[in-house]
């Protein structure tokens, strides 16, 4: 059995954010339809490499989902759709705003057919405000948000999180809310319309340092890999490679003044604190590398675990995916798809006893499961 078993999920949409979001649904077990127009309406199928001429991006969204094509912008094609969210649960997507209500689809319509109805929107910049109407794209929502502006050297330009940050964190909140829907649901027997945008999902996930200057008037900067707030917390090059540390409070730096042979500096005004710390965090800094860049990462590593200081190698992706730690959890797991062979992927890291994550199916070819659920195609 799984949590969201006899939960159905229209998804209409494309790209990353809200796909990611009805993949985690599908993950709890959801009944997961992907509806695309027969052309194909997802960008992220043409975004390479690829696989047997299957996307790795499209793939890294899709799994535990069926796929169907029906073309919205006709009668008949609205009609099917409709038919569909009689016995839908909640109905994804992420049009610009007002699209939806363009093809008389809007939530005022859909939960005239399905009162029970949960429909998330999902748009760069919300359903009101100047921006509304605008797309929003992720790199796009990392600059205005002023994530960008916090990123990257000291000496540099603002720089973008290397991974598409705004979509992965908008797709937790996608799943978020319609978890807490579905439970509203359960107490009001009543459905509602869900509103998430990139930018709002960006600008609360700003999280210390946005407290930072709303409470204190602090603007951060850009340092690179330290922190803002605390020293020594940062990236240190070692004999054959990069190696952050986190030495986080006054007792793990006391800890690290014993691993580098430097007991003076516990008592050392300068750095007794971490006000302190902070306020002479380059001279530190230099002293500290002097000494890190003596030794192997490994062997600092050994040396942290010890000590029981946070550490970790800057690993490439190759050497983050093979570690001995992600093979201890099972994080990758492979499916098999008729057309385009074994797919590998990074597992679903919810793990808990009875919740019972199923991969059932690969990631869907365009329109595989039309058949199935479109009644001019079952007559």
């Amino acid at each position: 059995m799984q949590p969201l078993e006899n939960i159905r999920v229209l998804d209409l949409s494309r790209v990353y954010a809200a796909p990611a979001g009805s993949m985690i649904l599908g993950d709890l077990g959801a009944e997961v339809i992907r509806i695309e127009h027969p052309d194909g309406s997802d960008s992220m199928r043409d975004w390479g490499p690829f696989i047997e001429g299957q996307s790795t991006y499209y793939l890294c969204a899709n799994r535990n989902k069926k796929s169907i094509t029906l073309d919205l912008k006709t009668e008949s094609g609205r009609t099917e759709f409709k038919e569909l969210v009689k016995d839908a649960d909640i109905v994804l997507e992420n049009f610009k705003t007002g699209d939806m209500k363009k093809m008389g689809l809007s939530y005022d319509v859909l939960k005239e057919i399905n009162p029970r109805l949960i429909h998330c929107a999902v748009t760069g910049f919300g359903q009101t405000g100047p921006l509304a109407y605008e797309p929003g794209f992720d790199p796009v929502v990392q600059a205005m948000s002023g994530l960008m502006d916090v990123t990257g050297p000291i000496d540099g330009e603002p720089t973008k999180v290397g991974i598409p940050i705004a979509d992965i964190l908008t797709s937790h909140y996608v799943a978020i809310s319609a978890l807490s829907a579905l439970r509203m649901r359960d107490l009001t027997n009543q459905g509602q319309f869900i509103d998430l945008a990139l930018l709002d999902v960006q600008i609360s996930s700003l999280a210390n340092v946005a407290s930072a200057y709303l409470n204190a008037g602090m603007v951060s900067k850009r340092l690179g890999n330290s922190h803002n707030n605390v020293a020594p917390y940062q990236v240190f090059q070692c004999a054959d490679g990069p190696l952050m540390v986190c030495a986080g409070n006054d007792r793990q730096f006391e800890k690290l003044c014993v691993m580098l042979g430097h007991e003076e500096w516990i008592n050392d005004p300068r750095y007794k604190s971490n006000t302190g710390r902070k306020e002479n965090e380059e001279e530190l800094v230099r002293q500290i590398s002097d000494i890190m860049v003596t030794r192997t990462r490994e062997e600092w590593v050994e040396e942290l675990r010890h000590y029981k200081i946070p550490g970790g190698c800057v690993n490439t992706i190759e050497e983050a995916l093979t570690q001995p730690q992600v093979i201890a959890r099972d994080l990758i797991g492979e499916i098999e798809h008729p057309q385009y062979g074994k797919v590998k992927f990074v597992k679903n890291p919810m793990q808990r006893s009875g919740l019972n994550i199923v991969y059932q199916s690969a990631p869907p070819i365009l329109g595989e499961h039309t058949d199935q659920f479109l009644l001019s195609k079952r007559v």
